[in-house]
């Protein structure tokens, strides 16, 4: 069924906002947790419920975050704010953007054609072990009758040097 989109605006309901708010608090805290542990940053979220209760997560802890936030001295520097250092700034990141779409798309013909590599290959390969597997057959049916062959010659030798009984070759020679 999947997930319904949702129009953002306030619950007007008490008791649906605030089960609202404890199922997206728990969800903001579990994706603040999954950033600090898969890039290392360090995050800090304080809040508070519709009834006025204090809720709050830090990664390592929301004292030494804030702590670190109200430390630095944070003065824009002279050319932020100016409009033609924002165009400027902004036809940068355009033209970055640009190529890192090339390269993109050139990624996705460089994969298509290797994936048509492997397709062939996998269908050559499938005829070549098939072929491999028919000629090993064979091979071991020639060896079974050679190795039958090779028996029956060496019973025939085994014969020829033993005496038939009840016939004596000496009485035979002799006579």
């Amino acid at each position: 069924m999947g997930r319904r989109k949702i129009e953002i605006e306030s619950v007007r309901d008490p008791n649906m906002r605030q089960v609202t708010f404890s199922k997206r608090r728990s969800g903001l805290f579990k994706k603040a947790n999954e950033l600090s542990i898969l890039c290392g940053a360090e995050v800090a979220i304080v809040m508070f419920s519709p009834g006025n209760k204090p809720y709050s997560f830090g990664h390592p802890g929301v004292d030494v975050v804030a702590a670190k936030y109200f430390q630095q001295n944070h003065e824009p520097s002279d050319s932020e704010g100016d409009p033609s250092y924002d165009a400027f700034n902004m036809e940068e990141l355009n033209l970055e953007l640009d190529e890192v779409l090339a390269q993109i798309r050139e990624g996705e013909k460089q994969m298509e054609t290797y994936d048509e590599i492997l397709k062939q290959n996998e269908v050559t390969t499938l005829s070549g072990l098939e072929e491999l597997k028919d000629s090993y057959k064979e091979f071991q049916d020639k060896v079974k009758l050679r190795l039958s062959d090779l028996e029956i010659s060496e019973c025939m030798m085994l014969l020829a040097k033993e005496p038939v009984v009840g016939v004596n070759t000496k009485s035979a020679k002799s006579e």
